[in-house]
């Protein structure tokens, strides 16, 4: 049985699904946020109406969120949220956008919710619960050969600025069966129900990825940073595959 606090993302989730649905498609004016991101209506409302259902079920926990920031740090239990990952699909039209909503507890990721609602999947976890996608329980591949592994990856203009891991990513690349870049919620989705096997990205941003590491967690999978360190507030890398691949895709990466 979900959690009170798994029922609060999911309907969080569900009215941020709404007010996002309704305004989809309706040239909306984006603003132009100090890290040069985008920011629209959608994401300011979406992200509003999540934290004041989660806020309401649980007023002593934390609130990060990707537009009014971080507020009660120091609470054991805190909420990552964004809103609107992918605004720069939304604003194109494109569906590759989602709503995430992830609890971190003692520093450690326990519950995730991505909500797709346009592209049609809502996938979710909760620590030693397992990972669902549409209700179906789901799980990592079991491949654990990289030649015969499917590979996606997401913005890499960090990597790709270290000529010595660019090199080796290069490589790794070149071992791999299939190399995809699927991008954003949707190659976390296809790697925690096995139809890939790993996945690498720099750039990010935790709210982008917290609750999806849980999501590929619950499902069998593994996720660290590039590094192999594991991913918290500060990170801005990921590596997530299936546990027989993970070990040997971070030493192809190297230090």
């Amino acid at each position: 049985m979900a959690s009170p606090q798994l029922q609060a993302a999911l309907e969080a989730a569900h009215a941020a699904d709404e007010i996002i649905q309704s305004l989809y498609r309706r040239n909306l004016a984006v603003t132009i946020k100090a890290d040069k991101s985008p920011v629209t209506e959608a994401d300011v409302r979406a992200e509003a109406t999540i934290r004041a259902i989660l806020s309401a079920r649980f007023p002593d926990y934390g609130f990060y969120g990707e537009e009014s920031g971080r507020h009660g740090m120091d609470a054991e239990n805190i909420w990552l949220v964004d809103p609107l990952d992918g605004t720069k699909s939304f604003v194109r039209e494109c569906p590759f956008f989602s709503t995430q909503i992830a609890l971190m507890r003692s520093g450690h990721l326990v519950l995730g919710v991505s909500s797709a609602m346009v592209y049609g999947e809502l996938a979710w976890a909760e620590q030693g619960g397992g990972a669902f996608l549409d209700g179906k329980p789901i799980f990592v591949s079991a491949i654990d050969d990289l030649s015969a592994a499917s590979l996606s990856t997401g913005n890499l203009k960090t990597l790709a600025s270290n000529p010595a891991r660019w090199a080796r990513f290069g490589a790794l690349a070149a071992r791999v069966n299939r190399l995809r870049g699927y991008g954003d919620f949707v190659h976390y989705h296809l790697l925690a129900r096995g139809a890939l096997d790993a996945v690498i990205e720099t750039d990010i941003n935790i709210l982008d990825i917290a609750a999806l590491a849980v999501i590929v967690r619950e499902a069998g999978g593994l996720v660290t940073d590039l590094a192999g360190a594991p991913v918290g507030l500060s990170s801005n890398s990921v590596l997530a595959s299936n546990a027989a691949l993970h070990a040997s895709m971070l030493e192809a990466l190297g230090p």
